[in-house]
């Protein structure tokens, strides 16, 4: 069995800072992360490993620097992982990017579970899962809480909703995005930090892949980013004190005396 965890380089959220003349992420000098999300993917694919046997290999689309991630899940007990780096992959929208991964994950082969987090912290979009589960026509399921492999071509997914859960039986191959309850991210061990150190990390471009590159990096997306920007300080805010009760009667009388334009 093969699966593919699909991680994404962040930077550190405690840190991230805007520019306020050109309205985007300050990244330099802010410490970057793996995507928190996709720690619970790979924890998932390792819970797999573990029981039943399997090969894991994580890929990520990034600059250069990106390759520390990879290693970082190497350490913690997967086999494998692919840099896709490319000057043609910037820019990319969800699209794009989905388009770059799901080319990597077809150059791989035989792939049975595709694993991902719920969402990158960055960009919130939930997008990237899905779309290439699309390109590479397989079923998904999305906000899964638990996996059980049933035999050598199904597994269950257990997704959390707002209104319970759903369980879904799926054929493989098929993608899945992860939640935190899927399991606690492991500790990397000494052994396996050292075989990351020391791991030959492959390099993917645009013509690996077999990709036009007017179909990836900004050239093939189909959304933009025009600006980023905090949102303005409001000076209308109040603070409420006091016990439980007290609160609650404050907010009370509070909302009772606002005065809500077209009411």
């Amino acid at each position: 069995m093969h699966i593919v965890v699909c991680i994404k380089q962040v930077p550190d959220t405690k840190n991230v800072r805007i520019d306020p003349d050109t309205h985007t992420l300050v990244r330099q000098g802010v410490e970057s992360i793996i995507n928190p999300f996709d720690l619970f993917a790979v924890e998932a694919a390792l819970q797999i490993k573990d029981s039943m046997g399997a090969r894991v290999t994580t890929i990520t689309m990034g600059p250069p620097q990106a390759t520390e991630a990879l290693r970082d899940t190497l350490a913690l007990g997967v086999d494998d992982a692919v840099l896709l780096c490319d000057r043609a992959f910037a820019g990319a929208d969800t699209w794009a990017t989905s388009t770059t991964v799901s080319a990597a994950i077809r150059k791989m082969g035989d792939v049975d579970i595709v694993l991902c987090g719920k969402q990158a912290v960055d960009g919130d979009t939930a997008q990237v899962g899905p779309e290439v589960a699309t390109l590479l026509d397989i079923p998904y399921a999305t906000f899964v809480k638990k996996i059980e492999m049933l035999d050598g071509s199904h597994l269950k997914a257990v997704r959390q909703t707002d209104d319970g859960v759903e369980v879904w039986k799926l054929p493989m191959p098929s993608l899945l995005t992860v939640i935190k309850e899927i399991g606690e991210p492991r500790v990397p061990s000494l052994r396996n930090k050292m075989r990351a150190k020391k791991a030959e990390i492959p390099n993917w471009g645009a013509a690996d892949l077999g990709l036009d590159p007017d179909s990836v990096g900004l050239r093939g997306s189909f959304t933009q980013v025009v600006r980023v920007f905090s949102p303005p300080r409001r000076s209308n805010r109040i603070q409420i004190e006091g016990s439980v009760e007290e609160q609650a009667e404050q907010l009370f009388q509070y909302l009772k005396n606002c005065r809500v334009p077209g009411l």
